[in-house]
């Protein structure tokens, strides 16, 4: 025992580990009792007679509990998704993962290490959300933890994606088909569209999707920077496309005339800023419900969706003869083959103009009836 001029009592044990003289320090007494020291002194002992230095070990693993603690699944987790969406881009996407992980991960694995996650507690997890008959939502759950993983990986705090071997453990999902337009459908639509009612920002937003078939959020974040007017390009970042990939949108005449249209309507000169602005807020693009309330409104309530523009394009394309791979490289569905889908992305250019030109020229000569 330690007794300092003060009268504060510290237990310590004096040791010779590889020739130096080194100190173990046990505590304060009385907190700690002289029993509760000599047990100490003991395992000191015992690490001692197994050549391993005692302090040098208490160090060790302090800093391996500073590390779990680190890397604990919630705190990677939370470190992956502020890497994916900065806090002044929380998209409709973002909220939803955030939500998801709230809901469904943290409270089951987030206070675990990553490295002791089992791939029992993920299948466990996702199994449990696939018991309530939501299958689209542990399917996108597992989805989520997989990408963390796959992050956790590459910045090595763990070696391998446990996600990635556990496909065959869950029940499929099934195939979300959005209600769309056949062509006879489609015509008679844009017959009646200067009829449409509503503001006129959004009605030029529909009409630029439906010349354009590409994803609701993609339209919704699209920027006047991502025009090229004089290569007749829509060239959609990365971080705007859903499969997280430059998307090059062939633009037809019809789809220029309308930009030049947003423009007027806007005040603007098309050079910077939101091409399909908020109503309320210029700074914020146009929300996904305000494309969906505008067909309800209309009378359209389950019979098309700003989505199901994309399946009625496809449709009537593929009717009309054009390459079903062109419709899918346009459509920007995910190309498996990262050989094929380089080779598609060069390939394919040129054809996806002249469709785009084709299906331009449809839409407009429909709706000027």
């Amino acid at each position: 025992m330690l007794i300092n001029p003060n009268g504060s009592k510290y237990w310590q044990y004096k040791y010779i580990f590889a020739g130096k003289n080194k100190v173990g320090s046990f505590g304060v007494y009385p907190e700690v009792s002289l029993k509760a020291a000599r047990l100490k002194r003991d395992e000191y002992r015992r690490l001692l007679n197994e050549n391993k230095d005692p302090t040098l070990l208490k160090k060790q693993q302090k800093l391996q509990l500073q590390e779990d603690i680190n890397d604990k699944f919630e705190n990677i987790a939370m470190e992956w998704f502020k890497r994916q969406w900065p806090e002044d881009e929380l998209t409709r996407e973002a909220k939803n993962t955030l939500s998801r992980l709230k809901r469904h991960v943290f409270q089951n694995i987030g206070c675990i290490p990553i490295k002791q996650v089992s791939a029992q507690q993920i299948i466990s997890m996702i199994q449990a959300i696939e018991n309530r008959g939501t299958l689209e939502e542990a399917k996108r759950t597992k989805q989520i933890v997989g990408r963390i993983f796959k992050y956790a990986v590459a910045t090595k705090r763990v070696e391998h994606n446990l996600v990635a071997d556990l496909d065959g453990a869950f029940k499929p999902s099934p195939v979300r088909h959005y209600p769309h337009f056949t062509e006879k459908e489609f015509i008679k639509f844009l017959n009646n569209f200067d009829e449409f009612k509503g503001y006129p920002i959004t009605k030029l937003a529909l009409k630029f999707m439906m010349v354009t078939f590409v994803r609701s959020c993609e339209l919704r974040q699209s920027c006047w920077e991502e025009i090229d007017f004089e290569k007749k390009e829509w060239r959609v970042p990365d971080k705007h496309a859903k499969m997280k990939r430059l998307h090059i949108v062939p633009l037809s005449d019809f789809a220029i005339k309308i930009l030049n249209e947003v423009k007027l309507y806007l005040h603007s000169d098309g050079t910077h800023g939101l091409i399909f602005p908020s109503i309320s807020d210029p700074n914020k693009p146009m929300s996904d419900n305000t494309l969906s309330k505008a067909f309800r409104d209309q009378g359209y309530k389950g019979k098309i969706t700003p989505h199901g523009l994309r399946g009625t394009a496809s449709t009537i394309l593929n009717e009309n003869g054009f390459k079903p791979d062109v419709i899918e490289r346009q459509l920007s569905h995910c190309e498996r083959n990262k050989v094929r889908a380089c080779y598609n992305h060069a390939e394919y250019l040129q054809d996806r103009r002249k469709m785009m030109e084709w299906w331009g020229n449809f839409v407009e000569s429909q709706e000027s009836k």
